[in-house]
Order: C-alpha cells, then structure tokens, then sequence
C-alpha cells in the first residue's frame, strides 16, 4: 500500500499522508492496528479528489471523523483510511440556522448555539464525535437525536455531490440511509430555535452533570456499546445477568455503566470483541435478548 502514496502527492499536503498509521491514535478506545494509508485532506476539494482517486485506482477507503465510535481490529485496516479533522471543521451561524461542515466536533457546533441563543441541541453537547460521523448514525441522547434538528445535509454519493432534505436522509434509530448506502458527508445544516442563553446553558450543564455522575468518563470506550433495545436498557440487562464489572484481559464492563465497555488498562481490541461477544450470549441466557452493538466495528478480522 506503501507505494500508493505517491498517487495522493500534489493532492494531500506531504504532512497529511501517513503511511503505517497506528489506529489506536485515531480511537477513543485507544486500540487498533496500523491503517495501510491515512490521509488527512483540509478541503472539500482535497476530499473529493482523494476518493475520486480511490476509486479509479480501486483502493478500499474509509471515512473517519473522531473515532468515537470505532472499534478498529488489532490487525487493522487494509486500504486507505480518510479523516475529517479540525481542518475540515467550519461552522457557520446564521439567523437560526448552524452549518457545519463534517469534521466539526458536535460538542463545539452545540457551543457555537450556545454563544449565538439558539436551543435544541443541548443534548448534543456532550457527544464526543464528529458532525459527519454523527449524522450518519443519527446520534442521540437524552431524548434528542440529530434527526429532530437537522435541515438537510450535503454528501458525496459515489462521484455526485448532492443535498439530501431531513425526509430523504432517511433517519431511523442509530442510523440513516447515509450510512446504509455508503455515502460520505460533507456538511449539515441544523435548524434550532430562539432560546435565552442561561436556559440553553443551564441544560447544557444538567446534561454534562449527569453524564460525568453515570458514565465512566475517565477510561478509554466508545460510549454506549450496545444499542437500547427495544422497550428496555442494555445497561440493565448486563447488570441483571451478573456481569457488571466482568472483564476479559484489559476489557470491562464498567462498574459506574454496564452499557459501557472500556478499555481499563492495556487493552487489545480482541479483549474488546471478546468481551461484546461474551456479553451479548450471557444477556440472551439470562432474558432472551440479543443485543446489537453499536460500535462500529472494522478491520482485518
């Protein structure tokens, strides 16, 4: 893969092409073999013209924003990884309207609301990934998801560059029509609403509160682990089949959450899968429910 590098020259800065690039830097998990080829473009052009690229010379490529919901497998990943970043990251405000392009950082769109006395995307604040990433997988909590802000977004499908409408994004739960045909997202639009900015800040910080209180916020995870099934929790499934706590090498399942694994310490992402595996059989023996992991997972199996 080495050897395609020289393809992206004059189209990625020298800098923002990586060869060999450990995953583990790129993951809130902290684990993951190397990627074939990272680049990291800092404009639309540069994105478009390195999947165009991609795509010609039949090279595998992913898109990745924060990493916050990867799980990159310990033999990592074959291709060519692309990553949205903070050069990829403008956030625009107008009357009440936020544009963000894909490598934003949710929580920093969720300010920029904040500063300019916009609500409805507190819940948002607190979510660790990317406007793109979280786009696509309509990402949610407290009760908020994406799909009750968003406008429109504009993506890359194959060699088109299109806007979609809220209704032709095809939300659902945990995911979109985005994500299930494999189109790349460029930016979004997010309509909120006049609010006062103490009530906006006052939630924002109700929020933060609870999340630092419940959640294990100091170890390495990719958030909820497990989607909510349907009518219940994951949390309280683990915890009712006795596997709080319950780790697998430096995987676990962590005493302040059960819907959260964690890397405690040293962890490979095979502990990880190990541990999602063992999880997912004891909770359908004890309650008969298989519960569907939300992490992403990807890699060399």
């Amino acid at each position: 893969m080495a050897a395609y590098s020289s393809l992206f020259k004059g189209v990625v800065s020298d800098e923002n092409i990586r060869e060999n690039e450990p995953m583990s830097r790129h993951t809130t998990f902290k684990t993951g073999g190397s990627a074939d080829l990272m680049l990291l473009p800092t404009s639309e052009d540069e994105l478009l013209e390195a999947v165009k690229l991609c795509s010609e010379n039949s090279l595998p490529y992913l898109i990745i924003g924060n990493g916050s919901n990867l799980l990159v497998t310990d033999k990592g990943i074959r291709g060519v990884v692309i990553k949205l970043g903070r050069d990829f990251a403008k956030i625009d405000v107008e009357g009440n309207v936020i544009s963000a392009q894909a490598g934003a950082l949710l929580s920093a769109t969720a300010n920029a609301a904040l500063k300019a006395e916009l609500s409805g995307m507190e819940f948002a604040a607190g979510i660790p990934g990317t406007v793109g990433g979280a786009v696509c997988m309509n990402a949610g909590a407290y009760g908020g998801e994406l799909k009750d802000i968003i406008k429109e977004v504009r993506v890359l499908d194959k060699d088109e560059v299109k806007t979609l409408s809220n209704t032709q994004a095809g939300f659902v739960y945990r995911g979109s029509r985005i994500m299930n045909e494999g189109m790349i997202v460029l930016s979004a639009v997010f309509e909120l609403e006049k609010g006062s900015k103490e009530d906006i800040r006052s939630l924002m910080d109700d929020y933060s509160q609870r999340r630092r209180s419940k959640q294990p916020l100091d170890r390495p995870s990719a958030g909820s682990t497990f989607k909510r099934p349907e009518g219940d929790f994951a949390g309280r499934l683990i915890e009712a089949a006795g596997l709080k706590g319950c780790s697998i090498g430096g995987a676990k399942v962590s005493d302040k959450h059960c819907g959260f694994i964690i890397n405690d310490g040293g962890a490979s992402s095979t502990d990880i899968l190990e541990l999602i595996d063992f999880v997912r059989k004891k909770v359908y023996e004890s309650s008969g429910v298989m519960l569907e992991p939300e992490v992403r997972i990807i890699g060399e199996l």
